[in-house]
């Protein structure tokens, strides 16, 4: 039987093996298929990640495959592992199926001892290149397989550099290289109790070990539920040949796009360190410098750095991340990948790829996230406010956030759960300040490039950044910072502006994002492709017309409710409140009928020619009228004062009150029950409608009001009230003379409406799923009181994946929806069905909606863009397979 294998050498794989060899190791297979410079190697399955974390070591099977391609690649390099003569060293990386930036562990230099350092020192003329690779070595593999904390080495390296007065690693001398070493050993041998590994066969099974515990360290969980990384297995583990960047002034190391990262122009970028290792780089150890100034440098090199750069994109059909080692002037590409960007950057570059021919509307429009499109939306820095700027430096990723200084990522963490806003201030981040960075509004580093970890994490994130603030001088122990004269401490605010650089006191005054040429194009294309429809959740006339500026067809919900709470209002919905007769009702909704049929007039005419779902008067009637507490204490005063008018006032509304107060008003008196008890308060709403509509078409306007009856959870409440509401629409229109198509629907927000959803559409013309109330029903909780009680615990410790308030629960409330659909169409193939619930622009419940059938979704204006892009993503996931 043909035993299963494991290990792939470099020439086996090709870009589409991504699942096996991970995203890296495709990446280095491909390269090398199509002729690319690359240093050999061969890569050990992502199958073989579980397998050894379950084990807790490689199988012998296992080891004897891999001893059996390091063979091979001793024999293409003509090196042997261990070798004094000619050692062969080489670098151990991850790399999962799906991109992780510095998520999970590398180690450099592997096969570097005592012995083979003295061989790598002779066979290169350069003793003191050979003694720093094996000081690097040394560090990193103590820190990752050792777990020795890295700053425990780099306590160390500071005090060589003080001791020895130089400034950068690279002054460093053999003699104080070599005592460095020493100190290593020395740690190492006081933290473990076992001297540093000299066998490089035990190095190297070390470190293939470590690298696949990294798949599940603290830091890459974090990762991949931040990033909704779901169904991989683990990280593949690489092993390469070791090229070096750091033998001197003609070697380089370096991370490059062929685009601008940031903004998404078509221009070569990235960064570059001369005599340095790929690490310091991507580590933000050391800041490098532009990659244009490499042309001057090292021209020759630079320009084939280019021509493969170009070959790439061609070749993937999109924007390309690559690290590149140059050594001794030749250049070896190390890997390439499908670059994280910028909000900004992802909706330019998949437009302006278009443009060029390389990918269809529908692949531009799946290379952009929701998340990335909502980040895109979010305010900015108002350019007309008076600012201080207190520094000025690398800007990592556009945008903007404000917050307090909080100098450790798990505070930021922490405080940023807790809801307040923070800004993380840190020297340089490394994988373990993921959640911190995830958590504050925006992160400044004071070392690194554009290509630093926390630059690479805050893009992908959509999180404002700014790196390489080398001005701004950190003082760990007072939890301070001083730049340019200024001292910050923690708790200060600062602002972040990651699109131009800029560190600003104070919190910034903002501005609204705008909406780009190519974020309308590219919204254009999720239009035509789109099925569901996508409408607005719009109380006002100002949040109506917003809606109709982002693009929303319709409002899927105006609370009618909502326009009472004015302070001018508020007074005349309480005398109907507190009213003991219908005529003392009557009369104070006749005060009412002109503001709310004003309001109706101006929202339908914003929505000209678009329909407007209003909903009739939702909540318990006791919400309208003083908080108990409020009246006690009026009552106190007005008693005080002798005001006996104001007392019988107080004692009438405390008495109302009363009568009104429930145990649990959620599911009490609200709704249509409410206009069912109470029907001259849904009539004088229905004609306020109604003469607003009438007024439009008299001045040559379409307006498409729809009538929604809340709550309805049996057939014979919307029986009872459809006949209602029709005739105050037929009476006013008969006045007016004009004739309008006025749909009647209901909001299905209690299960048994979806369980008898074929008997309420005999009468509704349309279903809108009120999906908050809906899952609170279903479920039985309290969505404000769960959030501040067992909700946080329930999803932290999994008895829950998501929060059903803010994706639909397939299972459970998805099921009912679905039950609905299918019932309701039985009896009326022709109803309406759409959603009004906050899910309506989240984007895995825009997904279901368009996989359930329904026609439109509803959500808050802001989030219409998002909800456009999210239904053709889904349209396009949808598509059956071509045959």
């Amino acid at each position: 039987m043909e035993q299963h294998k494991f290990i792939y050498d470099f020439e086996e794989g090709n870009k589409d093996m991504k699942a096996i060899l991970g995203g890296k190791g495709a990446g280095l297979a491909e390269m090398t298929r199509i002729g690319l410079p690359v240093p050999p190697g061969f890569t050990m399955s992502t199958e073989m990640c579980p397998a050894y974390l379950l084990a807790g070591d490689i199988p012998e099977d296992t080891k004897k495959e891999l001893w059996e391609h390091l063979a091979r690649l001793e024999q293409k390099l003509g090196k042997k592992f261990g070798s004094v003569q000619s050692p062969l060293l080489v670098s151990v990386r991850s790399g999962a199926a799906m991109s992780m930036p510095g998520m999970m562990d590398t180690i450099l230099n592997l096969g570097l001892n005592n012995d083979t350092v003295e061989g790598l020192a002779a066979l290169t003329d350069n003793p003191r290149f050979a003694w720093d690779s094996y000081r690097r070595f040394a560090q990193m593999y103590g820190n990752v397989v050792l777990g020795i904390e890295h700053d425990e080495f780099e306590r160390l390296l500071g005090e060589q550099k003080m001791l020895q007065g130089a400034l950068l690693d690279t002054e460093l001398s053999l003699d104080s290289l070599k005592a460095l070493l020493q100190k290593y050993f020395a740690l190492v041998q006081e933290k473990t109790g076992k001297a540093f590994p000299q066998e490089p066969l035990d190095q190297l099974l070390g470190a293939v070990g470590a690298v696949f515990r990294s798949w599940n360290t603290e830091r890459a969980i974090t990762y991949r539920r931040i990033e909704k990384i779901v169904d991989l297995i683990g990280t593949a583990v690489t092993v390469q040949s070791m090229v070096f960047g750091n033998m001197g002034n003609d070697s380089a190391t370096g991370v490059c796009f062929t685009r601008d990262n940031s903004t998404g122009a078509k221009r070569f970028s990235g960064e570059y360190l001369v005599n340095a290792q790929g690490e310091d780089v991507v580590a933000g150890i050391r800041t490098p410098d532009n990659i244009d100034e490499m042309e001057t440098v090292m021209p020759q090199t630079y320009k084939q750095l280019v021509d493969v750069s170009l070959l790439l994109e061609q070749h993937y059909r999109d924007m390309q991340d690559m690290e590149f080692t140059v050594e001794g002037g030749r250049l070896f590409m190390l890997q390439t990948r499908n670059a994280k960007r910028s909000p900004n950057a992802a909706v330019k570059v998949a437009v302006d790829m278009v443009a060029e021919g390389l990918v269809s509307r529908e692949e531009a429009v799946m290379r952009v996230t929701p998340t990335q499109l909502d980040t895109l939306l979010h305010p900015q820095v108002d350019p007309t406010a008076r600012i201080t700027v207190l520094t000025k430096a690398i800007p990592a990723s556009p945008g903007a956030g404000s917050g307090k200084v909080v100098f450790e990522s798990k505070r930021a963490a922490a405080l940023g759960e807790a809801g307040e806003k923070v800004v993380l201030v840190r020297q340089d981040t490394s994988p373990e300040d993921i959640d911190g960075i995830s958590k504050a509004q925006a992160t400044l580093t004071t070392r690194g490039g554009a290509s630093a970890h926390a630059a690479l994490v805050a893009r992908g994130m959509g999180k404002p950044c700014v790196v390489g603030a080398d001005q701004v001088k950190l003082n760990y122990a007072d939890r301070s910072f001083t730049v340019n004269g200024t001292t910050v401490r923690e708790g200060d605010v600062i602002t972040i502006n990651g699109t131009t650089g800029e560190v600003i006191l104070g919190e910034a005054p903002m501005v609204d994002a705008e909406e780009t040429p190519e974020m309308n194009r590219l919204l254009s294309y999720a239009d035509d492709i789109r099925r569901l429809g996508v409408r607005a959740n719009a109380d006002t006339p100002a949040s109506a017309r917003k809606a109709r500026v982002f693009g929303a067809e319709g409002i899927g919900l105006c609370r009618t409710e909502r326009m009472f709470n004015d302070p001018d209002r508020l007074p005349l919905m309480q005398e109907m409140v507190i009213a003991g007769t219908v005529e003392d009702r009557l009369a104070a909704l006749e005060k009412l009928l002109p503001l709310q049929r004003d309001d109706f007039e101006k929202i339908l005419e914003a929505m000209d020619g678009f329909p407007v779902i209003i909903r009739l008067l939702d909540p318990p009637l006791h919400e309208f009228l003083p908080q108990w507490e409020r009246l006690e204490q009026e009552l106190l005063e007005a008693r005080t004062a002798g005001d006996t008018e104001r007392i019988g006032y107080i004692e009438k509304v405390i008495k109302r009150y009363n009568e009104l107060k429930e145990f649990n008003p959620m599911i009490g008196f609200r709704g249509c029950r409410v206009g069912i008890v109470y029907p001259e308060i849904y009539r004088f709403q229905v004609r306020a409608i109604a003469e607003a509509t009438a007024t439009l078409v008299k001045r040559g306007l379409h307006p498409m009001p729809e009538i929604m009856l809340p709550l309805v959870g049996h057939v014979n409440e919307i029986k009872v009230l459809k006949p209602l509401v029709q005739a105050e629409l037929d009476e006013v229109f008969e006045h007016e003379g004009i004739t309008v198509a006025v749909k009647i629907g209901t909001m299905v927000e209690v299960p048994r409406a979806c369980l008898t959803a074929d008997e309420i559409a005999e009468y509704a013309e349309f279903f809108s799923f009120g999906t908050n109330d809906l899952t609170q029903t279903t479920y039985a909780y309290s969505r404000d009181d769960a959030a501040g009680t067992f909700l946080p615990t329930y999803l932290e410790s999994k008895v829950l994946d998501v929060d059903p308030f803010q994706t639909i629960d397939q299972k459970g409330v998805g099921k009912l929806i679905r039950i609905a659909v299918v019932l309701g169409r039985k009896t009326n193939p022709r109803i309406e069905i759409g959603i009004c619930g906050e899910q309506g622009g989240e984007p895995d419940s825009i997904a279901f909606c368009h996989a359930s059938g329904l026609d439109y979704v509803s959500c808050s204006a802001p989030r219409v863009p998002i909800a456009r892009l999210a239904a053709a993503q889904a349209a396009i996931k949808n598509r059956p397979a071509a045959r």
